[in-house]
C-alpha cells in the first residue's frame, strides 16, 4: 500500500521471490498439468466454471501474499493480482513469472486501496476476494505510526465496501494478526478476562494507543473496520490473525512487518503469547477457510504452529532481523506456573485437521529457517 522501496531492496526481492520458484519447481503454473494450449481449451469448454474459480488477491507479491497466490493456483483457482504500483508490475515481469498476461491462471491489474473505483474494476468479475495487503512502514526500519494505524483501518473499510459494491463478489478473506487479539489489560486475581486467547479475545486499542503499540493499533481497527463495513450486506468475511509470519528468508522477504511486530515483545514473551506461523501454513489456511465459507467457516481464525518459549528462540528471532537487545538485557522467558494467557487456534485446528489438538497443548523446538 504505497511502499517506497529502494532499487536495491527491490532486487533483492526479486532475488529471493525467484528463488523461491525455483525451489518449488519452476513457477506458479508448472505444478499444474498439461501445456498452456491445453489450458486455454479447457478454460473455453468450462468458462461457468472457471469463472466460479477466478478470486483477487490484494498483495499478491507480498511475502504473504505470495504465498496465498500461490496455494490459490495448486488448488486450481484462477488469480487476479491487484497491483498498487507500477514497481509491483515491473518486479512480475522481470521475474517472468507467468509469461503473457493471463497465462497459467493469473492476470494482472492496477488496484490502489485507498482508491474506491479502482478497487470496484479489479474485484469485477471475481467470486472471491483476498485482501493481503497492509500498510508498511516506507522507511523499512519499524516506524510505523499512528497515522499509518488509520490509514491502514481506512483501506481496510474502503476494501471490504468495494467488495459489497461489487455484484460478482461473494466472499472475502482478511488478512489481519495475532496482534488484533493479544493486547490486553492486566488485572490481578480479575477473572473477567480470559485465561485463553482465543477468537472471542479482542486487543485493548486504548492500551495499544498507551504504549505506542501502532502496529497492534492499526491490525485491530483495520480488523473491526472491515467487520462494521460488512456488517448487514449479503459479503460472507472471514478474517485470518497469523502470528509472527516465519519461512524461508522471511528475515529478508518481510523485515518490516516482522519488525514491526516484534514491538512490545517482551512483554509478550513473559506473557507466553508470543507465536510464529509459517508463511506455508498461513497460505493454506486461507485457502481452507475460504472453500468452507459454504458450509460452516465463519468469523475468524487465530493462526499459529509454535509458541516462543525460550529466550533463547527469542534472541534467534531478533538476531536475524538484524535487531540486537539492549546490553545486559536478557529477555524473560514466561513463568508457565503463574502464565495469565494461553494461545489457542483450536478453531482454525478443527477445520484444517480434525486429528490436531489445540496446539499449547504440546511444545516442540522449532527453525525458522
Amino acid at each position: 500500500m504505497g511502499v517506497l522501496r529502494s532499487t536495491q531492496s527491490l532486487e533483492a526481492e526479486v532475488e529471493e521471490m525467484r528463488a523461491a520458484l525455483l525451489l518449488h519447481g519452476a513457477g506458479f503454473g508448472a505444478r499444474r498439468p498439461g501445456g498452456a494450449a491445453a489450458k486455454r481449451v479447457a478454460r473455453a469448454d468450462e468458462a461457468a466454471g472457471e469463472e466460479a474459480r477466478t478470486v483477487c488477491v490484494t498483495g499478491g507479491t507480498s511475502f504473504v501474499g505470495f504465498a496465498v497466490v500461490d496455494r490459490l493456483l495448486r488448488h486450481g483457482y484462477n488469480v487476479r493480482l491487484a497491483l498498487e504500483t507500477q514497481e509491483d508490475l515491473d518486479k512480475l515481469r522481470e521475474m517472468e513469472m507467468f509469461g503473457e498476461n493471463g497465462r497459467d491462471g493469473v492476470w494482472t491489474v492496477m488496484a490502489n486501496v485507498m482508491d474506491p473505483v479502482s478497487l470496484h474494476e479489479a474485484f469485477d468479475g471475481c467470486v472471491g476476494v483476498f485482501h493481503t495487503s497492509s500498510l508498511v512502514d516506507p522507511g523499512g526500519i519499524s516506524g510505523y505510526t499512528k497515522h499509518m494505524a488509520h490509514l491502514e483501518a481506512k483501506a481496510a473499510e474502503l476494501v471490504v465496501e468495494a467488495c459489497v459494491r461489487t455484484e460478482s463478489v461473494r466472499r472475502c478473506v482478511f488478512t489481519s494478526s495475532l496482534l488484533a487479539c493479544v493486547w490486553r489489560q492486566i488485572y490481578a486475581r480479575d477473572r473477567r478476562f480470559p485465561t485463553t486467547i482465543d477468537e472471542n479475545c479482542w486487543s485493548d486499542e486504548s492500551l495499544c494507543g498507551d504504549n505506542k503499540l501502532w502496529f497492534s493499533l492499526g491490525k485491530t481497527m483495520a480488523e473491526k473496520a472491515a467487520w462494521r463495513a460488512a456488517r448487514g450486506t449479503d459479503l460472507k468475511l472471514v478474517t485470518i490473525c497469523p502470528a509472527l509470519v516465519t519461512g524461508p528468508g522471511f528475515w529478508r522477504r518481510n523485515p518490516t512487518p516482522s519488525i514491526a511486530y516484534l514491538k512490545g515483545a517482551h512483554a509478550m514473551l513473559a506473557e507466553g503469547l508470543l507465536a510464529t506461523a509459517n508463511v506455508e501454513r498461513v497460505a493454506e489456511a486461507h485457502v481452507r477457510v475460504y472453500e468452507e465459507m459454504n458450509g460452516t467457516a465463519g468469523g475468524r481464525y487465530i493462526c499459529y504452529d509454535h509458541v516462543v518459549r525460550r529466550a533463547e528462540e527469542f534472541a534467534e528471532l531478533q538476531r536475524q532481523l538484524g535487531l540486537h537487545a539492549p546490553a545486559g538485557r536478557a529477555p524473560a522467558a514466561p513463568d508457565e506456573r503463574a502464565a495469565r494467557f494461553e494461545l489457542c487456534n483450536r478453531k482454525l485446528t478443527a477445520l484444517m485437521s480434525a486429528r490436531r489438538r489445540c496446539t499449547y497443548d504440546a511444545y516442540f523446538p522449532v527453525s525458522y529457517e
